[in-house]
């Protein structure tokens, strides 16, 4: 009897086994975390880096290729076949090359040479990087905020070698003073000040590994230096381990922009040397941000695209201050907030206000009143808000004032945790600066061309935010500034032709500049539109587009003019054009951020069925899920946030109205949290490929015949349902009511 209870007893513990490696197995192929490819935007012109970091941490280690070129300014391109190191600081998808810093390579012995690898040899997973080498040394890496954790499993038969490469650059950052002190056989300490697209910056580091080295070799200009420290503007240590062969060695890279002190405190983010423990705590951060889109398809490739583009809305702007709050910025100034408040930069402006900014306000209540006020103390530091915020240096890249409709879209939804009457005047005070053609275009009502280049995009995104200052002002019961804003709101009307149709510059004289083009685009600041021609500029009217309509004599001309955009030649005419002018669908050029809008402009004069169509046709062909799936730059985040959007089923067109326009939903279903702990459930029936149209809306079960659903709505929750059918309903939002709002409303 006790025999064959044993034998149950067994029978049940191996039933239970299987179970539980089971159920193991199937919660493991459920984690979201396994639908992001991180290589995902590293091919093309995306721009992206494959390696580990945790949501918009101050680490970001990953390969550096070593080759120079547009396509590596984040270091890495997966057409490269080399690696020369990894490094502790990239970008996400700029269209400037920076950072880099920190470089680290393993080595077989005391000679470097840049490492051939393949990308069968490669894996990447949110917080994880692992590569193997023709010099047969395995690299895996993970982070926490502040520290990055190297594992190295070196060959046997080597001589192992650690090179810390502080001389390293790539594109346009270069090393102006370097510095690095040995503090024991197992520590070393240092920083790299650079200047490139920023000038001035200061990345100070903390080194330890999980094994003493047993010599270490300090070059200056590529020559041995003996001592303890070295302080020269190329320079580079080697730690060796004698009798490491075979072995793994792990080391912690912590990085400060204040100290080296505050760098050895970071290294306390990672206080053991268990390397799976810190992998899967940056796998959980990941897992909590990616479950804040719960989507429904079984469509596989549409997961791994949508969870990889929710990833990339979560890497920038990153951490830029120590644990304590303090930061150190290009003014050699250190500062340290109150209520120890994170300094965050990388503020992209020209791309994100778009939408990634407006995606926050709902996937990052606890971070973004930190951002904001990221963002206000550069105002107070530097007298205006930033344009291009790089290591907290002013790069000035791109046109408009656009920290202005990010923090009116904060202000206007009511978000907490920032000073309203300092960023109103912040807002403001950009408005009315005297560099950059304000004061010309504040003269003229518009930007002459004879007076500053870019002229109508100037003219266009100047227009735009003040605008957003308008509606501030409107919300401070400011009547003044309301009228003077929402009047230079008007600007862009100045240069409207109605012989051509287009946008067009116009010198202080009044006429408009000749010859003109509408396919002609220079890539340099003489040039009348900035990255694009009339065709994709001539539409930046966001907040006023039935004004817009009105000027091409009315909605059905309007809507001739948006068919033809999606329809003519694709040819991009100039000597010099941009390469950031691509994604062509037509003159459409989803690649680059002045087009992300344009499709929901149908919605805003009674044809959201043409919204519907386009969407769907961009968001079909213009991403995917191999590393060149994304049609251009990523742009910190802003291509990423423009599929999370739409693949849910709306885009806020207006990024400051409060209104996203619908379009036509990708997946079945996405459930989403929303920051008041709430959650809005969005199911698309009938939803597929042919069936991209919407027949009808219903809205926590009841009809909704809005093409457009609120903030305000949004945030309590319940159930949007759309019907999908293969045939347009021309008559859901034909109506006035149910269009978004305009600066201008009228009905021909």
């Amino acid at each position: 009897m006790f025999q064959i209870n044993q034998k149950k007893m067994r029978k049940i513990s191996f039933l239970s086994l299987l179970f539980s490696i089971i159920v193991f197995t199937a919660f493991a192929q459920h984690k979201l975390i396994n639908y992001v490819d991180p290589f995902i935007g590293t091919g093309g012109h995306g721009h992206t880096y494959p390696g580990a970091t945790v949501p918009f941490g101050m680490v970001q280690l990953s390969p550096d290729n070593g080759t120079q070129g547009w396509d590596w300014s984040s270091g890495y391109h997966y057409s490269d076949s080399t690696i020369s190191g990894f490094s502790h600081t990239h970008l996400s998808g700029t269209g400037i090359g920076d950072w880099c810093d920190i470089s680290v390579m393993p080595l077989t012995s005391e000679i470097f040479k840049q490492a051939k690898f393949k990308h069968s040899d490669e894996n990447a997973s949110p917080g994880y990087y692992k590569v193997k080498m023709d010099n047969g040394i395995t690299a895996a890496f993970t982070t926490t905020e502040r520290c990055g954790l190297h594992q190295y499993t070196f060959p046997v038969n080597s001589a192992p070698v650690i090179q810390f490469d502080l001389g390293f650059h790539i594109n346009w950052d270069s090393p102006t003073d370097t510095y690095i002190e040995i503090l024991n056989d197992s520590t070393i300490v240092g920083y790299r000040i650079s200047t490139g697209w920023a000038k001035n910056q200061k990345v100070y580091f903390a080194a330890r590994t999980s094994q003493k080295f047993s010599s270490y070799s300090l070059f200056a200009n590529n020559k041995i230096f003996v001592g303890k420290e070295v302080n020269n503007a190329l320079t580079k240590v080697q730690l060796s381990f004698k009798d490491a062969a075979g072995k793994t060695i792990l080391l912690k890279v912590a990085l400060s922009n204040t100290s080296t002190q505050k760098a050895i405190l970071a290294l306390q983010e990672i206080k053991n040397w268990n390397f799976n423990s810190v992998k899967a705590k940056a796998e959980n951060e990941w897992e909590i941000e990616l479950s804040k889109f719960k989507i429904t398809t079984k469509d596989l490739a549409l997961k791994r695209t949508f969870y990889t583009a929710l990833y990339h809305t979560c890497l920038a702007p990153v951490l830029y201050s120590d644990a304590d709050g303090e930061y150190q910025n290009a003014k050699n100034e250190f500062i340290k907030p109150k209520n120890n408040r994170q300094k965050y930069t990388v503020y992209s402006l020209w791309d994100t206000f778009r939408a990634l900014n407006p995606l926050f306000t709902i996937t990052q209540p606890k971070r973004y009143p930190d951002i904001l006020n990221s963002m206000l103390s550069f105002y107070d530091e530097n007298g205006l808000l930033s344009v291009w915020d790089l290591s907290t240096w002013e790069t000035n890249t791109m046109t408009g004032y656009h920290a202005v409709p990010v923090l009116a879209d904060a202000i206007l939804k009511n978000i907490p945790g920032f000073n309203v009457a300092k960023a109103y005047e912040a807002m403001k005070k950009s408005a009315n600066q005297t560099i950059r053609g304000v004061p010309d275009y504040i003269k003229y009502g518009y930007l002459p061309q004879d007076k500053g280049g870019w002229s109508v995009t100037v003219t266009l995104e100047y227009a735009f935010d003040d605008y957003c200052i308008a509606q501030v002002a409107k919300k401070l019961n400011n009547v003044k500034d309301y009228d003077l804003y929402l009047k230079r709101a008007l600007s862009y009307t100045k240069l409207f032709d109605p012989v051509t149709g287009f946008i067009r510059a116009r010198n202080s004289d009044g006429k408009f500049t000749l010859p003109f083009d509408p396919y002609f685009s220079e890539h340099n600041d003489k040039a009348e539109y900035i990255e694009g021609n009339a065709w994709q500029h001539s539409f930046f009217v966001p907040h006023d587009p039935q004004g817009l309509a009105k000027l091409h004599g009315g909605r059905i001309n309007f809507v001739k003019k948006l068919d033809s955009l999606f329809t003519v030649s694709s040819v991009i005419k100039g000597k010099n054009s941009s390469p950031d002018v691509s994604g062509m669908i037509g003159q459409y050029a989803h690649g680059n951020e002045p087009s992300h809008h344009i499709p929901f402009l149908y919605s805003y004069v009674g044809f959201s069925w043409k919204t519907q169509d386009k969407v769907r046709m961009i968001l079909d062909s213009m991403y995917h899920d191999k590393p060149d799936g994304y049609s251009g730059n990523e742009d910190c985040g802003q291509m990423s946030a423009w599929f999370v959007w739409n693949a849910a089923g709306f885009y806020p067109a207006n990024p400051v109205s409060g209104e996203y326009v619908f379009g036509s939903p990708l997946v079945d279903a996405v459930a989403i949290s929303l920051p008041n702990g709430k959650k809005l459930k969005i199911i698309a029936l009938n939803n597929s490929k042919i069936n991209k149209y919407i027949q009808k809306i219903t809205l926590n079960g009841l009809p909704y015949s809005k093409t457009f659903i609120s903030h305000i709505s949004l945030l309590k929750g319940g159930q949007l349902t759309f019907t999908m059918g293969s045939l347009p309903n021309k008559n859901f939002g034909k109506l006035a009511k149910d269009w978004p709002t305009s600066q201008n409303r009228f009905i021909e």
